[in-house]
């Protein structure tokens, strides 16, 4: 992939659990229960970078056991050209690896992954009508240097009345379950009844766009 800036040629890694981000990773080694933090900008934060400390501990170990296969894919290409960075080959291209997190607001509560089916349904009943937020995180880090780049992004979400059927019909397909307080506003059964989006949809979808570009193009000019 290559960067706005022509002078830089560079490789991606998209650090992500997310079914709206291209997942990579077989699993991650996180338990973000674990990570609490009063606000969510820093909950989101804290957790972007823990990801990005279990990836980037992935790779240094599987540098270390020469047996292993590497399980981690870059752009079409796999883990052996993140190697040369780690193993300090200075004239290697920049790899940069974007981790990213985000929980949704509603009424000043924090709201992760739904727990359930009910607690699903509990959060999707509490948008109709009303409004809600997201909070994204966005990490980027530039293994060649070390330096790091993060933001949050902030996004409100308005709704019209959610019928209880189109309720039925999420909880029983399941991917709201999957996801940050059980939003998916691009969902072809949830966006009819979107009303308004105070901000970017790539960023409620997990990654938004502007801020990532610009986090790429910061840690390139370190």
């Amino acid at each position: 992939m290559e960067s706005n800036n022509s002078h830089h040629n560079f490789k991606i890694i998209l650090g992500s659990s997310s079914v709206a981000r291209k997942s990579i990773l077989a699993e991650m080694d996180i338990d973000e229960k674990a990570i609490r933090k009063e606000k969510p900008e820093d909950l989101v934060m804290a957790l972007a970078e823990a990801k990005a400390d279990a990836i980037v501990g992935k790779l240094q170990n599987e540098n270390q056991d020469k047996n292993v296969e590497p399980t981690l894919v870059i752009a079409a290409d796999t883990v052996e050209n993140v190697k040369p960075k780690l193993l300090g080959k200075e004239d290697a291209e920049p790899t940069l690896l974007i981790t990213c997190d985000q929980v949704v607001v509603y009424e000043g509560m924090v709201r992760e992954k739904p727990s359930s089916k009910e607690e699903a349904r509990e959060f999707i009943k509490g948008y109709s009508g009303r409004h809600a937020a997201t909070v994204s995180s966005v990490l980027v880090t530039n293994l060649s240097t070390g330096f790091k780049r993060g933001e949050w992004d902030k996004v409100e979400i308005h709704f019209n009345d959610i019928p209880d059927q189109i309720i039925d019909n999420l909880i029983e397909e399941g991917k709201v379950l999957n996801v940050a307080g059980g939003l998916i506003i691009e969902h072809p059964l949830v966006l009819p009844y979107v009303k308004e989006v105070v901000g970017g949809t790539d960023s409620v979808m997990g990654l938004p766009k502007a801020l990532t570009r610009r986090l790429i193009n910061e840690v390139l000019q370190i």
